[in-house]
């Protein structure tokens, strides 16, 4: 089951090309710690060596020749270069970290990332596919990476180690064991390529059948109760049907990296008894052969067929489940329109208030097929420049109009427009920025927080951003744009106005605060408003003083279904609830909680 996304690439760039394409700049970032690694894994070069050569010597130096001291004592040899291997061991784990851990780091902000990206501006399947990415499959990739290290520097210089000691023997044994090892590796890397799509294609059709399944299960009344059963049957056996086959194929594929094993593990020891003869009569000695036998047997062949099965088994799963990582997020249907530059300044107030950048056509809400309707056929147009304020008393709708608006909720009936164009979650990132009572702040510098929804912003323009809305009281307390920032020592004031920053900085055509100045004094809330009411997109604020409203063009009554919508000094004269609003609020401003920071604590 293919990706949309996955048709755009070149047919010849295949999993693990893009893999190796982004390991190359990892690895080379961490040059130290192979080097590192490296050292002590020559230990185990030494022990190889010293193990096979030991053999030889004891035969052909001592016991063969009738000095057993000589020979006792070449094994003693043998024996102790086994103690630094356990140095070893504990200096290559201790190094291991140093490459496994920043790669499993890298994959979760990889996957955070594209979650957040998926969560702002497309269909919460990426999301979904995210939070398997951060949870399963980065501990796989983690656990695959640490394996395959381990495996492939332990093949190298116990090779290394063995081929050294087989020249130093005789020249001629390689003439007998190379060829073996040579077309058993060719045979075993032309299986990769095969093996790595059968277990990309095995993975996508459990995916697949997994999805049917939870679908499945959360609609059985459903298909009982439309007559579906024997089509629902027929879509389940499909998926079957295409989990089996590839399971089917990654098995015959299997079988021939059985055969490069057979070949590259037990073919070396049986030519090598098999061209004994011609060896002892070209030089070699009794002890050389049987010092040969012992790195093939004990070293050479075990270190094969530990790689090969690694590389068979966790080093495919580790290219699929790295080329998912190295996916493209897909890109919206249709190309949302285009955003400000970055680098311009934003364009002046449009006089054209009538342009409408979001539109409730004959909207109906309600929360159940048998609940009173929330909105009722409510009309509204929200035009560039305008500045909206929503009041009513608690429960009258306003958080669910803002769902509606922001299209975070779909209509029961009636339609939502975006610039004239029917409201989708693609366009959302470049459309809207709905900021809610509790303003998110997460641990990291100011700067990071501010540019959360605009990367790419300079410091002047943060700089005029806190001046405008007036963050930069809390940037002189913290001391720099490079201050860390810990949510827990900020006020809930401080935290929305964090996210009021960011928000200004963004400048969507549409932004929609939801009580979002709640905690601010209301000299801070005048600031704030008015630095976004001088910018040229609509805003929309769901009112938490009268003085929000009063500072608005129009001000939308909400007293659930029923609605009025006027100026300021209309509803003063035509709507009795505004006027009660009015009445409420006016004596409670003074009790505002303010934005100054929590007390230390002890």
């Amino acid at each position: 089951m293919k990706r949309g996304h996955d048709r755009v690439r070149p047919a010849r760039d295949t999993a693990l090309r893009r893999v190796a394409r982004e390991a190359r700049p990892f690895l080379r970032a961490r040059t130290g710690a192979i080097l590192r690694l490296a050292g002590w894994s020559l230990l185990e070069f030494a022990q190889t060596f010293l193990g096979g050569y030991g053999v030889a010597r004891a035969l052909d130096d001592g016991f063969l020749a009738g000095s057993p001291a000589t020979g006792l004592l070449w094994l003693a040899v043998a024996a102790v270069a086994v103690l630094p291997s356990v140095l070893a061991a504990r200096g290559v784990f201790g190094r291991l970290a140093d490459l496994v851990e920043p790669l499993r780091d890298g994959l979760v902000r990889r996957a955070v990332a594209r979650a957040l990206s998926g969560a702002l501006g497309r269909s919460g399947d990426v999301s979904t596919r995210s939070l398997s990415q951060v949870t399963h499959q980065s501990e796989i990739a983690r656990d695959g990476w640490a394996g395959l290290v381990l495996t492939l520097r332990s093949f190298v210089f116990t090779a290394a180690g063995a081929v050294t000691g087989l020249l130093a023997l005789s020249p001629a044994l390689l003439l007998i064991v190379l060829p073996p090892l040579v077309l058993g590796a060719a045979l075993f890397v032309g299986t990769l390529p095969p093996m790595a799509a059968r277990q990309r294609a095995y993975l996508a059709a459990d995916e697949a059948y997994a999805a049917h399944a939870g679908e499945l299960a959360a609609s059985v009344r459903d298909i009982a109760a439309a007559g579906t059963a024997e089509r629902t049957v027929a879509e389940s056996r499909a998926l079957a049907d295409a989990q089996l086959a590839a399971s089917r194929s990654l098995a015959r594929w299997s079988a021939v990296r059985v055969v490069a094993l057979a070949v590259c593990g037990r073919f070396p020891p049986l030519l090598l008894l098999l061209g004994a003869p011609w060896l002892l009569r070209n030089g070699l000695t009794p002890g050389g052969l049987v010092g040969a036998l012992t790195y093939l047997t004990q070293a050479l062949a075990p270190a094969v067929q530990a790689l090969m099965t690694m590389l068979g088994t966790a080093g495919g799963r580790l290219v699929v489940v790295l080329d998912r990582f190295t996916d493209a997020p897909p890109p919206p249907a249709d190309d949302p329109a285009p955003a400000a530059s970055a680098d311009s300044p934003p364009p002046p107030r449009n006089p054209a208030r009538h342009t409408p950048v979001a539109e409730l056509h004959e909207v109906t809400f309600a929360y159940g097929p048998r609940a009173h309707p929330v909105l009722d056929r409510l009309s509204l147009t929200v035009g560039a420049g305008e500045h909206l304020a929503v009041v009513g008393p608690s429960g009258s709708g306003k958080s669910t109009l803002v769902a509606v608006l922001a299209g975070t909720e779909r209509p029961t009936g009636g339609a939502v427009r975006w610039r004239g164009r029917p409201a989708r979650p693609a366009d959302a990132t470049s459309v809207r920025v709905l900021l809610p009572q509790h303003a998110y702040v997460f641990t990291g510098t100011l700067r990071d927080n501010l540019r959360y929804l605009r990367p790419d912003a300079r410091d002047r323009e943060i700089a005029a951003m806190a001046d405008a809305v007036g963050v930069d009281a809390l940037l002189s307390r913290l001391g720099s744009l490079d201050a860390a920032v810990d949510p827990d020592r900020l006020s809930q004031g401080e935290r929305q106005l964090v996210a009021l920053g960011r928000a200004y900085l963004a400048a969507p055509p549409l932004l929609i605060l939801d009580e979002a100045t709640s905690r601010l004094d209301p000299a801070a809330e005048t600031r704030a408003e008015l630095a976004f009411a001088a910018l040229p997109g609509a805003l929309v604020v769901v009112a938490h003083r009268i003085g929000s409203a009063r500072r608005a063009d129009r001000t939308l009554v909400m007293d659930g279904p029923r609605t009025q919508c006027g100026t300021p000094g209309e509803l003063l004269r035509t709507s009795a609830l505004y006027r009660d609003l009015s009445g409420l609020w006016e004596p409670g401003e003074k009790h505002s909680i303010r934005s100054t920071p929590p007390p230390s604590p002890v």
